[in-house]
């Protein structure tokens, strides 16, 4: 009772007049910020950072948590029509969306997206006003162990089931995990696949990765391919969610949350892991797994409610540990150090009006995304009207101010035009793109849980299992791996038998 009596003083504050403006300018930015590839809500409220100086610190963080969730919302509209992430947590609404979109159902595809993001961000706010403090507590528990145990789930899992073959989704997650090796080792500070470039030293950002391979390979692809077929304009088809397509969304719309808010509250990936994981789940429950990479709308709309539930997650570690676990929550921490105030444990006792105020503003700013967003998915769904060649010519300069936009180094022009040539290699022999975005986000982060957990245990790969989280994991990841083996092996056991 304590939290809703708070709660309801936090939405006498996040409905004042000004702390409502700020918060539709925040939607509005982030919506905007998060269509475009490779700027994200992480550096829009970088950005944006020195303007608050001025602002009261409730109004600036109102404005803050828009930003963040209109960046997430942005982010898939692009995603789904273009093929282009407008940032990672949006990767996975491509796979399924951007089939959708090409047969005709573009705006059911942003629709499924956009409900998706206001029930996940429902219900992960909810879950952030009850089980703060019970998620805070399990988060500080979970160790390197445990974190590696997840990323290895994530990779096995994604990569299973992707792709006409899981010899070729393995391949495709090699040559992530090798991209994600290039800069210095963050152990030893040792240079890695740099061939002595000073530019390459940090790494090759994820957005130049995820750009590369999914917009500029898609458009160089759709060029190859455009002379042998007559371009005819994509149908925008109607802007509304079908009987048919409720009854295959709402479940996935309320399983999403399960899965994003407690990835979001641990330091684990932010909201790649869930995302994917939320994808696998779908595929896995789905009556309509032949339509899964044809346009299925459940990897739509569990994915995009996973991802919507993990920032609300990770207001939790921020808010009750001052622990960051994505670069907007980084960003934001920044932000409170700015005005002085320290996230932790006390942080809810000293400054109640500016954390429930900014708890009710969550509740706020979802609402105001999908009336902003749900009228706007057949408008945005006209883009795929115009005719490809400009359409494409349009993703492909917009791509390349999203990448200079990361580091500001001419490099990274040429590296984004490299990863699209693979991207287009990859399309032309079979390989998923998926595992190799997980292998860029996930890969440095797994090798140094890994090396983290065996310096604990003194080099012993026993220190890897010495857990029971990491053990419950590791069977998941066996079953996963089995069971086509088991499935094999059933049907021949019972035709023995009769």
């Amino acid at each position: 009772m304590d939290s809703l009596s708070s709660l309801l003083d936090g939405f006498g504050t996040a409905l004042s007049p000004v702390n409502l403006l700020w918060a539709a300018v925040g939607v509005l930015l982030g919506t905007a910020i998060g269509v475009l590839p490779g700027i994200g809500p992480a550096m829009a409220v970088a950005l944006l950072l020195p303007v608050t100086y001025g602002l009261d610190p409730t109004a600036a963080f109102i404005m803050f948590a828009g930003i963040y969730y209109g960046g997430m919302f942005g982010g898939s509209t692009t995603s789904i029509l273009l093929n282009t992430p407008g940032e990672t947590a949006a990767v996975v609404a491509a796979m399924e969306g951007h089939p959708m979109a090409r047969s005709g159902r573009g705006a059911q595809a942003l629709a499924a997206a956009a409900i998706g993001h206001f029930a996940g961000g429902m219900i992960g706010t909810c879950l952030l006003v009850f089980l703060a403090p019970t998620v805070a507590d399990l988060a500080v528990d979970i160790g390197a162990p445990d974190y590696f145990a997840i990323m290895v789930l994530a990779f096995i899992a994604v990569t299973s089931v992707l792709g006409s073959s899981r010899v070729r989704g393995f391949a495709s997650l090699l040559i992530g995990l090798t991209i994600g090796l290039v800069g210095l080792d963050q152990m030893t500070g040792q240079q890695r696949l740099t061939f002595g470039s000073l530019e390459l030293a940090d790494g090759i950002d994820v957005v130049i990765v995820a750009v590369g391979l999914f917009a500029i390979g898609e458009a160089l692809w759709v060029a190859l391919h455009l002379r042998r077929r007559p371009d005819e304009p994509i149908p925008v088809g109607r802007p509304w969610l079908g009987k048919a397509e409720l009854r295959r969304t709402w479940k996935p719309w309320l399983r999403g949350p399960a899965i994003g808010f407690p990835f979001g509250a641990i330091p684990a990936g932010g909201a790649e892991i869930p995302t994917f994981l939320s994808y696998v789940t779908e595929k896995r429950l789905s009556k309509h797994r032949d339509e899964f990479g044809k346009g299925a709308i459940e990897g739509v709309a569990g994915p995009e409610s996973a991802a919507s539930a993990s920032a609300a997650g990770t207001l939790v570690s921020m808010l009750t540990l001052g622990l960051p676990t994505t670069a907007v929550a980084a960003v934001m921490l920044a932000a409170f150090q700015q005005y002085g105030i320290q996230p932790g444990p006390l942080l809810f006792e000293r400054e109640p009006d500016l954390v429930w105020g900014l708890i009710a503003s969550l509740f706020i700013a979802m609402a105001m995304l999908l009336v902003l967003n749900l009228p706007l998915a057949p408008v945005w769904a006209k883009l795929l009207r115009i005719p490809r060649p400009y359409l494409y010519a349009g993703i492909l300069f917009f791509a390349a101010i999203g990448a200079y936009a990361v580091g500001g180094e001419p490099l990274d022009l040429v590296i984004l035009l490299i990863i699209g040539l693979l991207g287009l290699l990859m399309r032309r022999y079979g390989l998923p793109v998926l595992p190799a975005v997980i292998g860029v986000i996930l890969g440095p982060a797994a090798e140094q849980q890994l090396r983290r957990a065996l310096q604990i245990s003194d080099g012993s790969v026993s220190g890897l299992v010495n857990t029971p989280f990491a053990v419950t994991v590791y069977v998941v990841i066996a079953l996963i791996l089995c069971w086509p083996l088991a499935k094999r092996l059933v049907p021949r056991g019972r035709a023995k038998a009769s």
